[in-house]
C-alpha cells in the first residue's frame, strides 16, 4: 500500500527483487508516476500491437560503448526523412579540426560533413548489440518520460528497449531476445541491469538479439 493509501498490486515480482509491469491499455503521466515511485525496482512491458503501424526501427548503431561509436554523432532519423533512416553521421573529430577553438562535445555539435553507414558498415555490424534508431509517430509520450526501463512487446521473440543512445540526447531502441529478458529478471537485482551484461544462454552467442 502506498504511503497515501493507494494500493497497488504488482502483476510479476521476481524472486530478486524486479516488478515487471504488463500494460495493454493507456495510461495518464500521474498513474505511471505513482507506481514507478511505489515500486522503484520496476520495468515496464508494453502491448505494442495497437501501434506497430506508427513504429519504425531503423539502422543498425554499434555499441555506444564502443571505440568506433565514440567519434560519430547521428543524425536523428525520421519517417519524413527517409534518407537519414539509412544512417547518415557527422564525425566529432572532423568538426574539433575545423574548430579547434571551440568545445565542441557531441551534445554541442550541430554541423559538419555528412558521412554513410556503409562507410563504416562492417565496424558498426561487429560492434553491434541490438541498438538502432527509430521513429515513433504519434507516440504515446508517458512511456518516453518512463523514469524505469520500457520494453515495448509486438508480438515476436524479441522485446524492444526505449532507450537513450550516447550524450547527443538521441533516442534509440534496443533488441533484446524475450528468453534473453526472461533469463535476466530471474538473475539480476536491478531493473537496470536488465540486457547489459552477457550470459551465455543454451551456448547462444546472440542472446542479446
Amino acid at each position: 500500500m502506498a504511503a497515501d493509501g493507494e494500493i497497488h498490486r504488482a502483476d510479476i515480482k521476481t524472486p530478486t527483487g524486479i516488478v515487471i509491469e504488463v500494460q495493454h491499455s493507456a495510461m495518464t503521466d500521474a498513474e505511471r508516476q505513482a507506481r514507478e515511485a511505489f515500486y522503484g525496482n520496476l520495468v515496464w512491458v508494453i502491448d505494442g500491437r495497437g501501434f506497430r503501424d506508427n513504429f519504425d526501427i531503423y539502422h543498425l548503431l554499434p555499441d555506444p560503448q564502443a571505440d568506433v561509436a565514440q567519434d560519430l554523432v547521428w543524425v536523428k532519423a525520421s519517417r519524413p526523412m527517409q534518407g537519414t533512416a539509412r544512417g547518415i553521421f557527422f564525425r566529432l573529430s572532423e568538426c574539433r579540426a575545423e574548430f579547434p577553438e571551440e568545445v565542441v562535445t557531441k551534445a554541442t555539435l550541430r554541423g559538419g560533413f555528412y558521412h554513410f553507414i556503409h562507410e563504416i558498415e562492417a565496424e558498426v555490424r561487429q560492434s553491434y548489440r541490438g541498438h538502432h534508431q527509430y521513429d515513433w509517430v504519434r507516440p504515446r509520450r508517458t512511456w518516453l518520460d518512463a523514469a524505469c526501463p520500457v520494453y515495448i512487446d509486438f508480438g515476436d521473440d524479441r522485446l524492444v528497449r526505449l532507450d537513450t543512445y550516447d550524450e547527443s540526447g538521441l533516442r534509440c531502441i534496443r533488441l533484446v531476445a524475450k528468453r534473453k529478458f526472461v533469463h535476466d529478471v530471474m538473475v539480476e537485482t536491478d531493473a537496470r541491469a536488465i540486457a547489459t551484461r552477457f550470459y551465455p544462454i543454451g551456448g547462444d552467442t546472440e542472446a542479446f538479439r
